[in-house]
């Protein structure tokens, strides 16, 4: 599946030509704050544009209008279990898209895909993620303390970082109410 149109947006593959999109919020330092890498230069997100449209695994969140707004990283794991991941720009933060596209491929992971499990993972700092994946219906499964680290301090020594993990399994979301996006933000 190349495409998928909710009621606000298009789901779509990357194509080559999104870097200028992809600047426009990898290079905001509070979008990438909770995230593996630095902001991005220009250069960078023309080379990550270009990488993503190789990737199955990243969707390109896009209005109507084609504007890109946004990712959602969903890639299938051992067990038929998958991951979750998102990164938005902040100028749509509090107006329901993150849910809207997570939602909608959660629904096409466990109603066409098979998908037995989906988990995703989260600063526990970064309460605005882990508060979108409560309303997806994900439980909290873990908090691994000082599990992970992506830079170094000055001296060279890691910057642990805690992570919550979340889940939930297909006979949940089966068992879960349908939810209007005017509910999800």
């Amino acid at each position: 599946m190349r495409e998928m149109t909710t009621r606000r947006l298009v789901l779509r593959r990357f194509l080559k030509s999104d870097g200028e999109g992809l600047y426009d919020y990898l290079s905001d330092p509070e979008v990438v704050k909770y995230e593996p890498y630095e902001p991005y230069t220009r250069e960078m997100a023309e080379q990550e544009a270009a990488r993503r449209a190789e990737d199955q695994n990243f969707w390109a969140v896009c209005l109507l209008d084609g504007a890109l707004l946004g990712n959602v990283y969903f890639a299938e794991g051992e067990f038929d279990t998958w991951e979750l991941g998102y990164v938005f720009n902040r100028k749509y933060w509090g107006k329901g898209y993150a849910g809207e596209a997570a939602r909608a491929l959660l629904d096409l992971g466990f109603t066409e895909w098979g998908m037995h499990r989906v988990t995703a993972m989260c600063n526990p700092e970064n309460e605005r993620s882990w508060r979108l994946l409560e309303r997806l219906g994900m439980r909290r499964e873990g908090n691994l303390r000082k599990n992970i680290f992506f830079f170094r301090n000055e001296q060279g020594e890691p910057l642990w970082q805690d992570t919550y993990e979340y889940g939930l399994l297909r006979e949940e979301w089966e068992q879960m109410p349908p939810v209007s996006i005017e509910t999800m933000y």
